[in-house]
Formats: C-alpha cells, sequence, structure tokens
C-alpha cells in the first residue's frame, strides 16, 4: 500500500471489464492504484450492513482514504451505495449529475451543492473523489451516489420535529441514507460523514442530548462505525477570525468567520501507512462511541471546489 500522500485520487484500474471509457480511467489514475486499506478484510467478517466513516473535514486524505476503498471494492465486483454529506435537497440533482456522461458531468455536479460552498465539506478533495467515482461508474461498475443531510421533506421534519436538540437532524439524516438503501441491490453501502454524527452513544451539547446519526442507522441495519485519527497538519474550516475584538468597532451581531486552511495537531501519532483499527467485541467496546477507526496520517487541507 502506498502512503497517504500517493493515495490521493488514484484509483487505478489493474483489473476489470472492458469499456471503450476504460482507457480514461487509465489515463487519469495512471499514477498508482486504488487499494482495500489494512484491517478492512476484518471489517468485512463482521459483515454490517453500513460502514460509516467520521471523517475530520476538510483533508485531502479521508476522501482519498475513503475513495480508493470504494474504487477498490467496486472493481472487486461489489456493488455499492456512496453516501456523502451533502444536502438532501440537492440529491435530485445529483442523481442528474450522476447518470449524465463524462462531458457534462463536472458541471451538473458543481450545481448539485458544490457551488458557493467556503467550508472543508465542499472541498476539491471530495469533488475529485466523487468525480473519479463517476469514472467508475460509467466504466461500468455498479456505484450509486446519495446525498442524505437534513430534511428531505416537510413531511419528515414534522415527523422528527418532537425529538430534543439536534435529533431531527440526525434523524433525517439515517432516514435518508436508508432510504436510498433500499432503493438497490447493494452489497455495501458507505457513508462518509462529519465524526460527531457518526458516533454510536448519545452526545449532549448543552442542556439537551440528542441520538446521532449513526445510533438512528442502527434502526434500519446492522452499523459498524468508524473514527478518523490523522497526524498533525492542516486541514480547511471556517473559524472565527483570531483578530475579531468586539473593543476595536465589531459588533455582537457581525460574523466575521475566516474559512480558511488551519493548523491541527492531529489526534494521534503512528509511524503506519493509512490503516482500519476496530475494537474487539467486549463490552467496553460495544458501549463506546465508535468500533474502530481509521488512520489517514498526517493531513493536508483541501479548500473548497466552487468558493464563488
Amino acid at each position: 500500500m502506498r502512503a497517504v500522500a500517493k493515495l490521493l485520487f488514484i484509483f487505478v484500474a489493474l483489473a476489470g471489464p472492458a469499456h471503450a471509457s476504460e482507457a480514461l480511467l487509465e489515463d487519469r489514475f495512471r499514477e498508482g492504484t486504488c487499494t482495500s486499506p489494512e484491517g478492512w478484510e476484518a471489517l468485512e467478517k463482521r459483515d454490517p450492513d453500513f460502514v460509516v466513516f467520521g471523517e475530520t473535514h476538510g483533508t485531502r486524505e479521508a476522501p482519498a482514504f475513503f475513495g480508493s476503498l470504494a474504487c477498490s471494492l467496486a472493481r472487486k465486483g461489489e456493488r455499492l451505495l456512496v453516501a456523502i454529506e451533502f444536502s438532501s435537497q440537492h440529491d435530485a440533482a445529483l442523481q442528474i449529475a450522476w447518470n449524465a456522461d463524462e462531458t457534462e458531468f463536472e458541471k451538473l455536479a458543481l450545481e448539485a451543492g458544490w457551488l458557493g460552498r467556503r467550508d472543508g465539506v465542499g472541498s476539491e478533495a471530495m469533488f475529485a473523489m466523487v468525480r473519479d467515482l463517476h469514472r467508475l461508474q460509467q466504466a461500468g461498475y455498479v456505484i450509486d451516489i446519495t446525498a442524505f443531510n437534513g430534511a428531505r421533506s416537510d413531511d419528515q421534519r414534522a415527523r422528527f420535529a418532537d425529538l430534543p436538540g439536534q435529533g431531527p437532524h440526525e434523524a433525517a439524516q439515517a432516514e435518508n441514507i436508508a432510504i436510498a438503501a433500499r432503493g438497490g441491490s447493494y452489497d455495501r453501502v458507505l457513508v462518509l460523514v462529519g465524526n460527531l454524527h457518526a458516533e454510536k452513544q448519545p452526545i449532549t451539547l448543552g442542556d439537551l442530548t440528542f441520538d446521532p446519526m449513526a445510533m438512528r442507522l442502527a434502526e434500519y441495519g446492522s452499523v459498524l462505525s468508524l473514527d478518523m485519527r490523522y497526524g498533525a497538519g492542516t486541514s480547511w474550516n471556517c473559524q472565527l477570525r483570531k483578530d475579531f475584538d468586539l473593543k476595536r468597532g465589531a459588533q455582537p451581531g457581525d460574523i466575521d468567520i475566516e474559512c480558511a486552511s488551519h493548523q491541527t495537531k492531529g489526534n494521534w501519532s503512528i509511524n503506519h501507512e493509512p490503516f482500519i483499527g476496530l475494537n474487539e467485541m467486549t463490552g467496553d467496546a460495544i458501549a463506546a462511541s465508535f468500533d474502530g477507526y481509521f488512520w489517514v496520517g498526517p493531513v493536508t487541507a483541501s479548500p473548497p471546489q466552487a468558493p464563488m
């Protein structure tokens, strides 16, 4: 397996069905190979209905890790549903883009949630991952996609309205993934989402406690959730400007948010190529917020694909 820096958007075709667009793939991905990371086989043995990757937004490495895995599984013949944390209101437009050919895809995809996003969710890395998986789908591999974030209808919003705190949002996320999963015959459903939504224990924010998405998703099938571990580097996110100061003329109602590459200390340090680690199946592990983790190495910021 290559190091993280060489995993970026390099889903090369080593084997698979012969299609007219295969040459495009080989030209695009000639620098490397798409691979399943170390530890994936142990995860497969547990055979979850949903595999949730709880990422830190705005890095190049998380979408690369996720995309390389999805590419590898598709090339092995698995039928995949890829679920991304874009607004469910954009899902219809995303489906139109997904069913378009290569010449139309990028323009249509930008209009399905990327245009105007300044945060780490709408990053260049996310766009490249989706574009590369679309190329695989166009080459004949079975990969579908869904945007699941937030309520998809007034009816759904009303049904979850009585849940505390952020509960309605989390419940809508879970139901949207489940609806998409029921819409096809998939061997694997892979979910990429911010790590708060990927937790499997109740979360308390302020005075309110709510069930995160991964807890709600367990109502629809078995869930295996992984937390992202990463080394020191940078990530693209939106933060209050350090020089924002009410004493120097800023008003309490002002919004002074800086969306940029910011330093991060990371949350782990290990000299190892990307891999998946699972908790043991013990009582303590079952009670944990995650079933394991995925290590991506030191991180580098990925700016927005289309901020304007």
